[in-house]
């Protein structure tokens, strides 16, 4: 399972109007909400930004909004004519009280928050500045439209700088995911496995068979996952019909539902999505009482494909529970960061405790 500790699930939200406001601008770079012809170039940038991901696509970006009863907020910052990145956010307001997320809460997804654009050619200080005017401009907007009481921001491994929301009032909390190297062949790979890990995954055994099936597996998986979370007196707020949903909205081939069957049977699966040079491993990896090596098996044929097919990067979705990373650091990956920001409004203390208490 996901070692993300999920914000908690969110319902009932009220609507949140966004389109009475208009663009703001700081010291040269303008930030406003994307129109017909920016959604049309979104994906393109999105693909093109070192931060862009699988959720940000507005495809995934219209499914978080639907399945977490918020209001999609896409940002657009520009530089005279020139795109500067890409922050999508999610609104919502619930006993009087207003909020704004990335990415949408509830939906087992680790990170969103901005995607930068063109930055790549300049130097520190003007990459620094437009940084900060980007960030403090898309803020300038939402606490115009918005006006949110609590806002909660966790950005993704490749974010390079938290600093400009520390700068506008967020308190920065570093998190921490797995991330296995893909350039490598199958044999360097396997080799830098532990002991165990290679025991379970090198093998002559032929009772499984591991195959991407189709979007009915990606309702067993989950499912599994949640009879796994219930057993355990514990809550699991992805909805099935989300996870369907980005099957169904994303590109083909984007979302891969591995499934593990021995004697036919299914015993196991993992949901993972392809993007870019990445593979994350989004859902599944339920704990089973079966003697097969499952979940070994499933990970080992997801890296081994993914190097095959040219990938470079295997983000196994968390490092920060103990009991997970005992498994997860048998693939020998790198221990990468990423950062959670969070924002209560001045003068209140909101943080964490009025946000379990009104957002649960």
């Amino acid at each position: 399972m996901s070692g993300f500790d999920p914000l908690l699930g969110l319902g009932g939200f009220g609507e949140v109007s966004t389109d009475s406001v208009g663009a703001v601008e700081r010291d040269g770079v303008r930030v406003e909400l994307a129109d017909e012809a920016d959604r049309e170039s979104w994906d393109d940038w999105v693909a093109r930004s070192p931060q862009g991901t699988v959720f940000h696509r507005l495809a995934a970006l219209d499914v978080q909004a639907e399945h977490s009863g918020t209001t999609l907020v896409p940002l657009v910052g520009y530089k005279g004519e020139e795109p500067v990145g890409v922050f999508p956010l999610f609104a919502g307001s619930k006993a009087g009280v207003a909020a704004a997320f990335s990415p949408a809460p509830g939906l087992w997804i680790a990170s969103l928050g901005p995607a930068l654009l063109h930055f790549g050619k300049l130097k520190r200080r003007r990459a620094e500045k437009r940084h900060r005017r980007f960030v403090g401009a898309a803020f300038e907007w939402v606490d115009a439209a918005i006006d949110p009481k609590y806002a909660h921001v966790s950005a993704g491994p490749r974010y390079p700088d938290p600093r400009p929301f520390e700068w506008q009032g967020f308190s920065v909390r570093p998190r921490h995911t797995y991330v296995v190297d893909l350039s490598r062949d199958a044999e360097t790979l396997l080799e830098s496995f532990s002991s165990d890990a290679r025991r379970n995954v090198d093998t002559d055994r032929d009772d499984y068979e591991i195959a991407v099936e189709g979007v009915d597996a990606v309702e067993r998986i989950v499912g599994q996952v949640r009879d796994r979370y219930e057993q355990q007196g514990e809550t699991f707020t992805l909805p099935t019909e989300a996870a369907l949903d980005f099957y169904r909205g994303l590109p083909e081939g984007v979302v891969r539902p591995y499934v593990c069957r021995v004697d036919g049977e299914f015993v196991g699966g993992m949901v993972v999505l392809a993007d870019g040079d990445t593979i994350y491993r989004w859902q599944g990896g339920a704990k089973h009482d079966c003697d097969v090596p499952v979940n070994d098996l499933l990970d080992w044929r997801i890296i081994r494909e993914g190097s095959a097919d040219g990938y470079r990067r295997y983000d196994m979705e968390g490092a920060n529970e103990q009991r997970l990373c005992d498994y997860k650091a048998k693939f020998a990956p790198d221990v990468v960061s990423y950062y959670q920001m969070e924002r209560g409004h001045p003068g209140v203390r909101l943080g964490s405790k009025l946000y379990t208490r009104l957002f649960r």
